[in-house]
């Protein structure tokens, strides 16, 4: 059974940072691209940020570009997202999600892949808020 648990969220002042974790089991880790995804309330959830199999391809939203980094260590099975800069704004909750891709490990991810419905294993969330 495939589990993906977010972890990292929290109250801060705008101009702080937070690091989100999510682990994922049940799952070949490597085998799967990522993404982190968000929703504030009355507003649809949205892609933040996603990376491929290997790590070699992301792709970030453009609010977050040069805010938000996302990386992963499979030794872990574990992805992060370093949040710096945080504005009121990033107040959401966060999602990770994980879409299986073993056969196109090296594929590069963008915009039309950080996609909600393209994803096959999501977590709970971790609500972040950012205090102006």
């Amino acid at each position: 059974q495939v589990q993906v648990v977010e972890s990292g969220g929290g109250l801060v002042q705008a101009g702080g940072s937070l690091r989100l974790s999510c682990t994922a089991s049940g799952l070949t880790f490597d085998d799967y691209a990522l993404g982190w995804f968000r929703q504030a309330p009355g507003k649809e959830r949205e892609g933040v940020s996603c990376i491929n199999p290997i790590g070699d391809s992301t792709y970030y939203k453009d609010s977050v570009k040069g805010r938000f980094t996302i990386s992963r260590d499979d030794a872990k099975n574990t992805l992060y997202l370093q949040m710096n800069s945080l504005k009121p704004e990033d107040t959401a909750m966060y999602y990770c999600a994980a879409t299986f891709l073993g056969h196109s490990k090296t594929a590069q991810v963008g915009p039309r892949f950080c996609v909600d419905y393209g994803m096959d294993y999501w977590g709970k969330g971790t609500l972040v808020t950012i205090s102006s």
